[in-house]
């Protein structure tokens, strides 16, 4: 950041989000620049860095400001990746975190990223681990001309929209996560498989920071909740996805080339819309973890 330039916050919605102006990701962090973030991220649940330059190294400080920043590399190295990240193992499944490419893109018939394709579900990245994302960094690299924006649905604001009755029937109601990484859709994860990833988390959860509470389960990860008879849990969770999917409660983020997004998955949901399966979807992506 120049000497001099303000950072101001520009909502994108009612809803949640901000625009961040001011602020070059290239640049080191100060500890006033920081805690200014910090507070904001609180605030907004999702930030918006426009027309960033920034490389891979450049993301992964720039998210050590919320926390422990996933460095490990995942998946096909680019051209954009430094010899420091292009030299870790590829990706070989849910036990690691790192650089991810969410990408469509495909070299010599290989994909290049994760969940290249179409329709992706509601969910919190991480659910499906004993220790979830606390957020998830995404920066824009190529766009489709139509399609693929990232959906975010307010969870602290779907919660404060229950019923009284309904908030205390939640509270204290444990739901079990399992998915397959290579899922988009619900239907695509089969619960039965005991290989894949899978944790136990409270259906109501309280963010450390603002204090306000959250609902916190998904579509595509969610199957049941845990002691409940599985019609009785099937129906009050087909309840609480039309809830928490309703459209008062969501900001679809259209993407511009050099966006750089960072939304709290304690905070949110997230899917992304369809897109033209002939046109490049490509970005990058640093998680953050629980200390």
């Amino acid at each position: 950041m120049a000497e001099g330039t303000a950072i101001a916050f520009e909502p994108l919605s009612p809803i949640l989000g901000a625009r961040v102006h001011g602020v070059d990701l290239s640049e080191p962090d100060s500890a006033a620049r920081s805690l200014m973030l910090r507070e904001a991220f609180a605030k907004y649940c999702v930030l918006c860095f426009p027309q960033q330059t920034i490389t891979n190294e450049d993301q992964i400080r720039f998210a050590r400001n919320f926390g422990r920043a996933d460095a490990d590399f995942m998946g096909k190295p680019t051209a954009n990746d430094t010899p420091e990240y292009s030299e870790k193992a590829e990706y070989d499944g849910p036990a690691k975190r790192g650089v991810m490419y969410i990408s469509n893109l495909r070299e010599n018939g290989q994909q290049v990223g994760a969940l290249p394709d179409g329709e992706l579900h509601f969910h919190s990245d991480g659910a499906h681990r004993k220790s979830p994302y606390r957020a998830t960094s995404l920066f824009s690299i190529e766009i489709p001309s139509v399609g693929g924006e990232t959906k975010f649905a307010n969870m602290q604001m779907a919660y404060d929209h229950l019923p009284e009755a309904m908030k205390q029937r939640l509270e204290g109601l444990i739901v079990n996560n399992v998915y397959d990484t290579r899922a988009t859709l619900r239907e695509q994860t089969d619960e039965t498989d005991g290989k894949l990833s899978n944790a136990r988390h409270p259906l109501v959860r309280v963010h450390p920071d603002s204090g306000r509470k959250a609902l916190y389960l998904s579509r595509l990860m969610t199957r049941n909740i845990v002691g409940m008879e599985r019609a009785e849990s099937d129906g009050l969770l087909e309840e609480l996805f039309a809830h928490i999917e309703r459209p008062e409660f969501i900001y679809a983020h259209s993407w511009k080339v050099a966006d750089l997004l960072i939304w709290d998955n304690r905070a949110v949901n997230h899917a992304r819309a369809d897109f033209p399966a002939s046109e490049r979807r490509h970005l990058r992506r640093v998680t953050v973890s629980e200390p």
